[in-house]
């Protein structure tokens, strides 16, 4: 049952959402288009914000369904948080799109919902914040997912959780690293700003 669940997680992770999405309703294809990425910020930029915001409830989705389902039928807390990464996993790496993925924060945040509700919540809250504070998405989720683990060791007793999550995070920083640099260049996109020619 619990190899079955993690197949299940990485194959449902994998399902691209965004690039379904845009090519069946719009004429994107968001591997080639704006960022190149097929996560709900870019779609929202190239297809729309329509599809950008289906496309973000899609990748929670599929973060939240398999561990929902773990957590109902697996009694180890470890791989519960195995098939929060196996899902993880799935969009970062997708068999569908010879595993090139998006970065996982919708995906991780899915996950995160399932695993650790009250840390998820809080890290929104910490994302929120920081978005309406600079108005930069990948700041938010960067300090957002940075967070997750310290509230998990701060008010989650399964600490087995903790690894997971660092390991998610290591994930989604190594993969906003050209958006770490932009940060740190001050040549990253504000959130609902208009891109400049030169961009």
């Amino acid at each position: 049952m619990t190899l079955l669940l993690l197949i299940f997680a990485y194959l449902l992770g994998a399902v691209p959402t965004g690039v379904i999405l845009a090519r069946a309703f719009s004429n994107v294809d968001p591997r080639i288009q704006g960022s190149k990425n097929i996560g709900a910020t870019n779609i929202y930029r190239t297809a729309g914000k329509k599809l950008g915001i289906i496309t973000l409830l899609g990748d929670i989705l599929k973060g939240l369904i398999p561990v929902v389902i773990a957590r109902g039928t697996l009694d180890s807390h470890f791989w519960i948080g195995a098939v929060a990464l196996a899902a993880f996993l799935g969009h970062l790496y997708p068999v569908y799109l010879q595993f090139k993925g998006g970065k996982g924060i919708a995906t991780g945040l899915g996950a995160y919902l399932a695993l650790a509700p009250l840390e998820a919540f809080l890290s929104f809250l910490v994302f929120a914040a920081v978005v309406y504070k600079w108005r930069y998405i990948s700041l938010g989720s960067l300090t957002a997912t940075a967070a997750f683990p310290l509230l998990l060791a701060l008010l989650n007793p399964h600490y087995i959780y903790i690894p997971f999550a660092a390991l998610i995070a290591a994930f989604i920083f190594y993969r906003h690293r050209e958006n770490i640099e932009r940060l740190l260049a001050g040549r990253e996109n504000k959130f609902g700003a208009k891109k400049s020619a030169a961009s």
